[in-house]
């Protein structure tokens, strides 16, 4: 019996998040909100989420094993996040997601679960991070 499908196999690969954060990236770093928190080259940034991504819907493991346990909380703490900034990024990932396709060259757009999981993800890890008081 073959094992099901991981949803990284599903919609593609490597390339699916890839191309997936460099639309997000592109949009943030138009975004006067979101812009001032990345480093100017933003090229480790897309790497780093890309692969952080494909790794937790079911790819290689070369995230944690470049940088370790994820450790969002942590690693995003020197932002100051509230809703605000918490809301401008789901804006983008949102978007993003919308426009995202199978990474296989057809145009196919996701499987309406898997585009409803991920958004789910985003926006539970997105809220997550919120380390400013509401206000």
């Amino acid at each position: 019996m073959q094992a099901p499908l991981t949803v990284y196999e599903i919609v593609g690969g490597q390339r699916f998040f890839d191309e997936l954060v460099d639309r997000f990236y592109d949009a943030v770093e138009d975004d006067p909100l979101l812009r001032p928190m990345y480093p100017r080259d933003m090229g480790p940034s897309r790497r780093r989420l890309a692969g952080f991504l494909a790794q937790y819907w079911g790819g290689p493991p070369h995230y944690s094993e470049e940088r370790g346990h994820p450790r969002l909380r942590m690693r995003h703490f020197p932002f100051a996040i509230g809703w605000a900034e918490r809301d401008a990024w789901m804006v983008h990932m949102t978007a993003s997601l919308d426009a995202a396709t199978i990474a296989d060259g057809t145009g196919r757009p996701l499987p309406a679960e898997i585009r409803a999981a991920m958004f789910d993800h985003f926006d539970n890890a997105a809220t997550h991070l919120i380390n400013q008081p509401a206000g």
